[in-house]
Parts: C-alpha cells; sequence; structure tokens
C-alpha cells in the first residue's frame, strides 16, 4: 500500500497541468517550491520519526531518520526564505506548530534556529552587497515593497477570495476534489492546515498571481495521490464474464484525459509568441541584420537578453512603480493612446532597426511605421483568447526598409 500511495502522488505530481506549466520555468517560486517540498520532507522525519504521519509512514520516517534531519529541514527553510522572504509564511506556521514536541526548546533556538538563520543570512547578505555594489538588505526590500507598502498592488488587485474561489482551483483542477477527499481520509489536519494557511495568508495581499501559491500545490497532490491509492481497494464489478473498470482505473483515466491535452496546450501553444520574436530576433542578429530593437509592449512580455545573446541596444517600456499613486507608467500610457505615446516619448523610431508590438496595438500605429519606412517582416501566433486585454492574437515585427 505504502508503494502505490508512493506512486499515485508522484503520479499526481507529474500529470497535474500546472505543475508541468509551472515548475520548470526559471522563477524564484519554482525553487522556493523545490526547497519547501524538501524542508517538510527533512522536518517531518525528525519530528515524527516516532510516530509516524498519515501522508509520511512511520516505516519511512524510522528507516531514513537521521539525527541531523532537524539541521538539514532548517538550513533549506533558510535558503527558501533567503530567496522568497514570503516563505516565512509556510516556516512560521510549520514552526510554531511543531514547537510545542520539541524537548529541548532552549538547544533548538540558540543551537540551530538561531546559528543556521544568521549564518544564511550573513551569506546571502554579503552576496547582495556584492553584486549590487552598495549595502542592500534585500529581504527587508522585499517585505517592505510587497507588505508594508502594497507596492505589488501597482500590478493589479484581486478580491479577497479569489485563491480559494478561482486561482488554485484552477492550479489543481481536476485533482481538487481527490484531494479533499485525501484530506478527510488521512486526518492530516496539520499539512492540509499548512495549505488552508498559505492561501489564507496571501488571501490578505491586494496582488494576487498563481505562483505565489505555488509551494503548497505539491501538498494538496500528495493527498490527491493518496486518495486514489484508497481507491484502489475497489475492485471493478464482474458483469456477465466482463470486467469493467475500477474506479482507480476511471480515475487515473480521467485525471490524464482532463490534465495532459491542457499541459501541453498551455506549454507549447498559448501565449509562445513572444518567445519566437525573441528567437527570430537572435537569429538576425547572429547574422547582422539587427541593429536595435524597440519593443512597444506591456513591459516583461518577452524574454531579454537571456535570449538574444547579442550586446545590442534595446528599448522596452518602462513600468517601474511610482511614489506617486495614480501615475501611469509608460507601459500603461501607451496601451492608452500609443499613436501620442510613440510621438512625444519615444520620438525619432530611425535609430531602430526592428519594432516589436502586438497585433492589437499594430492597427494604432502602422500608418506610422510605414511613413517612417518600416514594414512588416515577420508575424507569429501569440494567443487564441484574451487573458486580462485585449486579444493579443500576433506578435508583430517591423524592420526598417533599410536593413532588410
Amino acid at each position: 500500500m505504502v508503494t502505490l500511495t508512493n506512486h499515485l502522488q508522484l503520479f499526481s505530481q507529474l500529470v497535474n497541468w500546472f505543475m508541468f506549466f509551472c515548475i520548470t520555468r526559471t522563477l524564484s517560486n519554482s525553487l522556493e517550491t523545490v526547497l519547501t517540498v524538501a524542508g517538510l520532507y527533512y522536518w517531518f522525519i525528525a519530528i515524527e520519526s516516532s510516530k509516524g504521519i498519515s501522508v509520511i509512514s512511520k516505516q519511512q520516517a524510522s528507516s531514513y531518520q537521521s539525527p541531523h534531519s532537524r539541521k538539514v529541514a532548517l538550513l533549506i527553510a533558510a535558503l527558501a526564505c533567503a530567496i522568497r522572504p514570503t516563505s516565512a509564511i509556510t516556516w512560521l506556521y510549520v514552526g510554531l506548530l511543531d514547537f510545542i514536541y520539541i524537548k529541548s526548546k532552549c538547544r533548538f533556538l540558540f543551537l540551530e534556529v538561531i546559528p543556521i538563520g544568521a549564518i544564511v543570512l550573513a551569506a546571502t547578505t554579503f552576496l547582495d552587497w556584492w553584486m549590487y555594489g552598495s549595502r542592500v538588505i534585500v529581504p527587508l526590500n522585499f517585505l517592505k515593497f510587497n507588505l508594508f507598502s502594497s507596492g505589488g498592488d501597482y500590478y493589479g488587485t484581486h478580491v479577497f477570495h479569489w485563491y480559494f474561489t478561482q486561482g488554485f482551483p484552477s492550479m489543481i483542477w481536476t485533482f481538487l476534489p481527490l484531494s479533499v477527499f485525501g484530506v478527510i481520509k488521512s486526518r492530516e489536519w496539520r499539512l492540509s492546515g499548512l495549505i488552508a494557511w498559505v492561501l489564507g495568508v496571501y488571501s490578505i495581499l491586494g496582488h494576487k498571481e498563481f505562483r505565489f501559491v505555488l509551494p503548497v500545490l505539491p501538498l494538496a497532490l500528495m493527498f490527491s495521490g493518496y486518495f486514489l491509492a484508497a481507491m484502489s481497494q475497489f475492485k471493478g464489478k464482474n458483469l456477465h464474464g466482463k470486467r469493467h473498470f475500477s474506479r482507480l482505473q476511471l480515475s487515473v483515466i480521467l485525471l490524464i484525459i482532463t490534465n495532459v491535452p491542457m499541459a501541453l496546450y498551455m506549454s507549447l501553444f498559448h501565449q509562445r509568441g513572444t518567445e519566437d520574436v525573441m528567437f527570430y530576433l537572435s537569429k538576425e542578429a547572429h547574422n547582422g541584420r539587427v541593429k536595435g530593437v524597440l519593443f512597444l509592449m506591456p513591459c516583461h512580455s518577452t524574454p531579454y537578453y537571456s535570449t538574444l545573446h547579442s550586446s545590442l541596444p534595446m528599448r522596452f517600456l518602462d513600468c517601474t512603480p511610482s511614489d506617486n499613486k495614480g501615475t501611469l507608467d509608460e507601459s500603461d500610457r501607451f496601451l492608452m493612446n500609443p499613436l501620442d505615446f510613440v510621438g512625444e516619448v519615444i520620438g525619432n523610431l530611425s535609430s531602430f532597426s526592428h519594432i516589436v508590438l502586438f497585433e492589437s496595438e499594430e492597427r494604432h500605429i502602422i500608418q506610422l511605421l510605414l511613413h517612417d519606412s518600416f514594414q512588416e517582416v515577420r508575424r507569429f501566433f501569440h494567443s487564441h483568447f484574451k487573458i486580462d486585454r485585449d486579444l493579443q492574437s500576433s506578435v508583430v515585427v517591423y524592420s526598417r526598409r533599410d536593413v532588410l
């Protein structure tokens, strides 16, 4: 039963569409998720080795028990918090809840938590000072901007219940009912409470994104795998000599059908134009046909030098938050009135050899582009449906005629 549970929990992680879509991306949240899962693994081995829990069996905990498991967990937790200070939300819950089970509390605090935390903080602070060239406390700035000043709200807000009613259900998708039943059957209220705690705390913040709660998605999927394993005891009925699919088999088929196509579509087709255009520009730059690029699209729409691999001048619309609330950034100003913005802010377009923009804005400035001797050279598919703006169906590349 233990082996089957492990296999089905792994199945849940691999098949879930959002894990496939997001965990492979070079986001700090992806690394935070990996560290959180690894840290919790070692933490529960240290705390639960004597009694075991439903989702981490007593046999596993005792067989892998190590006197250093708790220190390893604390080190991983400290690294997670250094990378994403909001990871402290997870570890505050875990630490305080299990603190009552720790016998030598003073030893735990003064010989484990504080030394490990201080070493990681000192190392990351030194690295930040070295890379920034000034004495910057990055975690403090992170908390100041995102928590104390609500700077994240500048990029949009959602209603307080969004994570519970839309965000997390969209991430876990058709695994949701299995996860709920897994929580009920396992009676592992501590881990399920951690999921609710993280979703609840993040709900307080106005700015919400799917990736913020990615670290608790593997935990929810773990419960799905647990319930799938429990379903294995129900065999398919044998009627008239024909054996029907079992509940487990039907559930696995349903999960594959509802997740794999979505994972492939979202990863291979949806919003791919902004990457395709950079691969195209990289090849053109390698052949010496790119002198400078202007991106007339919302900031952070495309990769940058990490994909271009050429030291060329590029200009994208700035969306740096302003200290004055209500001040529009370049991205907002361009979307409100593309033609006036280009004339007032960008000015002479001839300093760029290529201009990249979405099809939805192209129609507003196409006459200006043609007048300044630009012509369309490539058009890349981007999306079948809109997300938070007008439909950005294509990414269009214009080039000056004299560089063709």
